[in-house]
């Protein structure tokens, strides 16, 4: 009777509670997760510094062009204060100078080119740059065959003009004051050059681009024994430049430039002037010419 009591006990009584895990365990466990939030916080702060780092850089590069476009445009308006003080300061132009010098310029063209249009000539345009009378006269020595068409170039006719007067010293001298005057250093009596000055002078017309004039032609025209005919306004509107001894290389050759003292507002200037071909002498030609050019 005993036992039936202990087995019917046995199937009614609750199941043992299962034993407790052990202390180490559960604080490896805690450990591990603890470990893994530290190492996701610690790659979220790494991304957050990023986008810090990225957001920083952006500002400190428009900052930047901000400071370059304010540079500039600081710098633009100094530029513009300048430009504004300077064109102030310039003296007011006088409208009766002003229409002076206009009807002077077309007076000047309309000789030249009446002189022209009268001996069948068209202007060739030779660049404004110091060099145009040494330029001018070398393409005519080319249209004459007084030199090939690949030694048009100033230098050529510098070069000559150079070594004819350092030839003929008394020829040139009594024509050339002094640069510096009477009183200037090294001027030989009247204020004329010295033998030095007259070897620097000819130094400059070979070695610079110096303007040439009427010195300068004669030695041309001597150099190549070649008449030099200068078209220009005035009373006299072609004047004659000859070899002194009278002797030409050719008996109807004669080299043919322009002067102006106007037209080009840049001082005095020379041009070359060229025959007109059969087609230039139509009438009518140099309009259409110029239409075509509009």
């Amino acid at each position: 009777m005993a036992r039936k009591r202990d087995k019917i006990k046995k199937v009614f009584s609750p199941p043992p509670a299962e034993p407790a895990p052990a202390t180490g365990q559960d604080d490896g466990l805690e450990d591990d997760l603890f470990a893994q939030l530290d190492a996701r916080d610690a790659e979220t702060r790494k991304e957050a510094a990023e986008v810090l780092q990225s957001v920083e850089s952006a500002k400190a590069t428009d900052a930047a062009e901000k400071s370059k476009k304010d540079s500039k445009s600081r710098f633009q308006a100094r530029v513009t204060r300048k430009a504004e003080q300077r064109a102030a300061e310039l003296p007011a132009v006088d409208e009766a100078s002003k229409a002076q010098m206009e009807r002077e310029i077309k007076e000047e063209e309309e000789a030249i080119m009446e002189e022209c249009k009268a001996q069948g000539l068209h202007m060739v345009e030779i660049p404004p740059d110091g060099h145009c009378l040494y330029t001018a006269v070398a393409d005519q020595l080319a249209l004459l065959g007084l030199i090939p068409s690949s030694a048009v170039h100033p230098s050529t006719t510098r070069n000559a003009a150079a070594d004819y007067m350092l030839a003929h010293p008394d020829s040139f001298i009594p024509f050339l004051p002094s640069i510096e005057g009477e009183d200037g250093a090294g001027a030989e009596s009247g204020g004329l050059l010295s033998p030095q000055q007259f070897q620097t002078y000819c130094a400059r017309i070979r070695d610079t681009g110096t303007w040439g004039g009427e010195p300068e032609i004669t030695a041309l025209a001597n150099a190549y024994k070649v008449p030099i005919h200068v078209v220009q306004s005035g009373p006299q509107r072609v004047v004659v430049h000859g070899p002194q001894d009278g002797q030409v290389v050719k008996p109807d050759a004669v080299v043919k430039i322009s002067y102006h003292r106007r037209m080009y507002g840049l001082g005095e200037h020379y041009n070359s002037l060229r025959p007109k071909t059969i087609v230039d002498r139509i009438p009518g030609m140099e309009q259409v010419r110029a239409a075509l050019k509009a």
